[in-house]
């Protein structure tokens, strides 16, 4: 199945029965755009480790064939799959590789609470070609950082985005870059160029909560926020800011069924 959240466009499988050995090569010829199925990222449905705890788990790979922490649109996309597979209900929990999260199913939109941010820090300079920089970074579940710009449409995200993902303060995992404009006491703008995907993306899930939980640190926007994506669809991110750090995080957006269909061996073989 395919699912769109908010631009971000994901391959998703069942996996519970242990068919898929999803490998790099796999998932970056699946993903790979004109020659396959084409998308952001390949999601797997797969057993958890404690049923108690969780109605199943997440893998996430992004398309260059690299399995990552998290994914928020994802999360929010993987969802609404298990919901209308009948594999969880309208409000499941299930496992990542950052922790248990738990979504709940509003029609066509979806609600997750996401883990607590990891190493927030704030307006920090960041040297790149083009000059230096004042940056903030919080890890979402997987790293990202922000700048905070007077007009992201003015902004070279992939020029910008590529140096900053690849800079050595953030070696050797590489961090995500995310541009943001304030827009109102609880809106933004936002374009993110994503690691794993090497290009800017129409969305980011975890982006979106890096930018809103940063700007309500440094106080110019507050719970909740909208931002409107690349894209063109809204994400509301929720939080609750604490000390130097925030909780109670919540991304909320569509989660678009695209289509339905049978994987095909000539959709990874070539």
């Amino acid at each position: 199945m395919k699912l769109s959240g908010a631009g971000n466009d994901f391959v998703i499988i069942d996996n519970r029965q242990g068919t898929v050995q999803a490998d790099a090569r796999f998932v970056e010829r699946v993903c790979a755009r004109r020659l396959s199925v084409g998308a952001d990222g390949l999601l797997l449905v797969e057993n958890p480790s404690d049923p108690a705890q969780a109605d199943f788990r997440m893998r996430y790979f992004n398309a260059d064939g690299g399995e990552a922490e998290t994914c928020g649109n994802g999360a929010r996309c993987i969802s609404r799959f298990a919901h209308v597979n009948g594999i969880a209900g309208e409000n499941m929990r299930f496992e990542t590789l950052a922790g248990v999260y738990e979504s709940e199913i509003r029609g066509e939109r979806v609600r997750v609470q996401m883990s607590d941010p990891k190493d927030m820090r704030l307006d920090f300079p960041l040297a790149l070609r083009g000059g230096e920089f004042k940056v903030s970074f919080a890890n979402t579940g997987v790293p990202h950082v922000v700048f905070f710009c007077e007009s992201v449409d003015d902004v070279d995200v992939v020029g910008l985005g590529r140096q900053t993902r690849y800079h050595a303060d953030f070696a050797p995992a590489g961090t995500n870059a995310n541009f943001v404009t304030v827009t109102g006491r609880n809106s933004m703008r936002i374009r993110t160029y994503e690691r794993g995907v090497e290009d800017e993306t129409l969305a980011c899930g975890t982006g979106s909560i890096a930018a809103a939980i940063l700007g309500g640190a440094r106080g110019v926007v507050q719970s909740p926020v909208t931002l409107r994506t690349q894209g063109g669809f809204d994400l509301t991110v929720s939080f609750e800011l604490v000390g130097e750090s925030a909780q109670s995080i919540h991304l909320e957006g569509d989660a678009r069924i695209v289509y339905v269909g049978e994987l095909r061996q000539d959709a990874w073989d070539y």
